[in-house]
């Protein structure tokens, strides 16, 4: 007997969703990749099917769909959430019939759908819905990692493949089929000082708020097998500290979540190891509560590491890499 087809993670959490904490189910399902694959930060992309055949293809995500259903009854969970290494409406990547498939699975409960700008389609929203729309409150939030609204940053230091007009017509389309948007910023991508990656977060978070529903903020971590990873370890990038993020989530005039995915650890955020895990702790307990408190306690704290970090916001400069050819 073979054995199941499992999707490359899942699990059950928390999260809010327009206001509300819901019981959530996340499934990152092995797709057949991203169509662009070639974001420096992104390890995702080495993350792909390989099926010889369309078919085969359609056989293997609802496979993956399938053990879902069996390993986590309906009353587990309020919310869905689906990932895979690229977008869950490129047609390619993910073929119509699983995106009935996700439909079906999900029917009567609000879903959260990542996507790339390019495939969010008033058909591609209009088949899903057809089947996950049973009466629920906004049962679709289509999440799009814009990264920043900055388009020399997100294609120098990123090389993400659209722009912020790019987002914006995926965003109307969005909201004219009564479907959410969540913007996925990024928090210091390659090439960036700490000062200058707060200041393009802060100046982001202010640009995309009138166009999204829910904006999350993501502190660049360092995956495997990534141009990003390549700096690293040649000692050419740091991830962000963690007092930059509690910076940017008190200061920000729109409610903003954070996952510190990676936090207190060196490939992660982190400051000196010390304050790394309340700081986290703070962070994810604001994410769910929008309660600033939580976070402005650990900012009165304070740590020692606080005032290498503000070092580094006077004193880092940029290394002049040429932004052209």
């Amino acid at each position: 007997m073979s054995a199941p087809i499992k999707p490359l993670a899942s699990w059950k959490g928390q999260d809010r969703y327009f206001g509300e904490v819901l019981p959530s189910l996340t499934g990152i399902f092995l797709s057949g990749g991203c169509s662009w694959n070639r974001c420096r930060m992104c390890g995702y992309k080495n993350d792909r099917s390989t099926c010889g055949s369309r078919e085969e293809l359609i056989a293997h995500m609802n496979a993956q769909i399938a053990w879902i259903s069996e390993n986590y009854a309906a009353d587990e969970y309020g919310l869905g959430k689906i990932f895979t290494s690229g977008s869950v409406f490129d047609p390619i990547e993910v073929p119509r019939e699983v995106l009935d498939s996700f439909g079906h699975l999900f029917a009567g409960k609000p879903v959260i759908a990542e996507s790339r700008a390019e495939y969010v389609t008033e058909d591609a929203l209009s088949r899903f819905l057809s089947t996950l729309d049973q009466g629920q409150s906004h049962p679709l939030t289509v999440a799009m990692g814009l990264e920043t609204t900055n388009d020399a940053v997100r294609e120098k230091s990123i090389d993400k493949g659209f722009s912020f007009a790019d987002f914006i017509r995926a965003a109307d389309i969005c909201h004219a089929a009564g479907v959410g948007v969540k913007a996925y910023l990024m928090m210091k991508p390659l090439f960036l000082t700490e000062r200058e990656a707060m200041e393009d977060m802060q100046k982001s978070i202010a640009e995309v708020a009138p166009y999204a529903d829910m904006i999350s903020m993501n502190l660049c971590t360092v995956q495997g097998r990534t141009e990003l990873e390549q700096y690293w370890q040649r000692g050419s990038f740091r991830p962000p500290y963690l007092w930059s993020a509690v910076k940017v989530l008190l200061d920000a005039d729109a409610c903003v979540a954070c996952d510190p995915v990676g936090g207190g650890f060196r490939r992660g955020p982190h400051n000196c190891g010390s304050c790394d895990k309340e700081i986290v702790a703070a962070i994810n307990a604001y994410s769910l509560t929008a309660d600033k408190n939580v976070l402005q306690a650990v900012w009165d704290a304070g740590c020692s590491c606080k005032k290498e970090w503000e070092y580094v916001l006077d004193n880092e400069t940029s290394w002049n890499m040429p932004l052209t050819d």
